[in-house]
This record gives C-alpha cells, structure tokens and sequence, in this order.
C-alpha cells in the first residue's frame, strides 16, 4: 500500500518576515530547486538560515510572497480551500518537538491526521499496525506524558506516514534525542522512504545522515546551493 513519490519545482520562491518595525529578513531568496519523485534530499545550513521555512513553503503550511510551487504537476501556490487541504493530506510532517495531543492516547495521535476523512483502510488497524512496526506494541493507550522522548517521535513518525503521503517533511526529527535513539528514529523515516517510493525532504545538522542523502542543498541567508545528485549506483549503496 501507499502512494508515488511526489515530483517538486520550486521557482523563484520568496519569503521574507518583519523583524521589529523597519527590518525585513528574506528567509527564502528566489529560490528555484527540483527534486525528483522518490528522491532523498537533506537541508543544511546554519541556524535560521531558511531551511524550516522552505519545508513549511513546500508543505503549504505557509504561502510564498513570490514564486511558484509545483508538486507532480499541480500548481501549490494556487490552491485553496478544499483543494489545498487535499494537497496536505499527501504531506506527512515530522517534527523536532513531536507536537503531539497530549489529551490523545498513542493511537489516536497517529490517526488524528485521518480521522476526518474517508480512507480505504481501517484507521485503527492502520495506526496499531505503524505502532507495532515502530516497537510501540502494547503502548496503544499510553498518553505522550508516559512516553520517552524517542517513544513520542515514533508515535510522531507513525502519524506522519499514517496515510502513506507522497511526500515527507521532516524538520530536524532526531534534534531532541540521543545519538542512540535519533538512530532508530532515521531509521524508520528510511524504512518509511523505501517501502512506498516517498519522497523525502529533511532539515538536518547532522552530516553523517545529511550524507546517506541523494543530494544535500545547503542554504545560507535565504539562497540555495545544492551539491550535485549522486550516481544511482551509489544512491543504491547508500540505502542497502
């Protein structure tokens, strides 16, 4: 089960934001970027160099000032309404603070993004099947205060892969954990990658995993420098 991986062209996005009363800071600066459908691509950059940003643009969590964003054809930037809600139900999100419902047992949280809406899978099923997948059989019930920090960003990965999205976002996802558990927690956003073709776009300071990407971009004040994409030969090494 689960979807192709979304294709994405950024052109000439722009975003900027009042700081104080005269500054601006351009966080994102004529930005125009392609990704393959089924790529693995890793964001670095100093802090608040644009690198959330440019995932909250891609994701429609925000809108550009300028530019164009184009995910398998379709026009982002133009969306509303229940178009746009549409195109987000293909987005899965991870994030460095889980963001979980703390009223929500392990369960519910996974299958919150879903619960509104028609699916062609049983909900429940699905998200103990992703728990159980994640480790986290037996914590179905367990409220986010009960969990570690590695168990909540499990139940937040689960969540995020709940309906198998074309693409995934993922904002520094191992940045409150150890290097043990933020292994772990690679690793299923990997498994997650594979198994359904999903495209992966992540924010990340780590190198080593910045480095088993197909590509890295690197962004400084806004503006983009990727690295060229790697052989498939290696790509498929990396991944073995």
């Amino acid at each position: 089960m689960g979807n192709a991986g979304a294709s994405l062209e950024l052109r000439d996005i722009c975003k900027s934001y009042g700081i104080g009363k005269d500054r601006l800071v351009r966080a994102a600066d004529d930005v125009s970027l392609t990704i393959e459908a089924g790529a693995f691509v890793a964001l670095s950059g100093a802090s608040g160099s644009g690198k959330s940003t440019l995932l909250h643009l891609i994701g429609a969590i925000e809108r550009p000032d300028s530019g164009t964003i184009i995910s398998n054809g379709q026009n982002v930037t133009a969306l509303r309404g229940g178009a746009l809600a549409d195109y987000r139900r293909t987005v899965g999100f991870v994030f460095q603070s889980y963001h979980l419902l703390p009223a929500l047992t392990a369960l519910d949280n996974v299958i919150a993004p879903v619960l509104p809406y028609r699916t062609s899978f049983n909900k429940r099923e699905r998200g103990r099947e992703l728990l159980a997948a994640f480790g986290l059989a037996g914590r179905e019930h367990s409220l986010p205060a009960k969990m570690s920090g590695g168990e909540q960003q499990r139940v937040a990965v689960a969540r995020a892969l709940v309906n198998t999205p074309a693409l995934l976002l993922a904002d520094e996802p191992t940045g409150n954990l150890d290097e043990a558990t933020g292994s772990e927690i690679v690793e299923l956003l990997f498994h997650g990658y594979r198994q359904h073709g999903t495209t992966l776009v992540l924010v990340t300071h780590d190198t080593a995993l910045a480095e088993r990407c197909d590509r890295v971009l690197h962004m400084h004040s806004g503006r983009l420098a990727a690295s060229p994409p790697k052989a498939r030969a290696e790509q498929t090494t990396k991944q073995i």
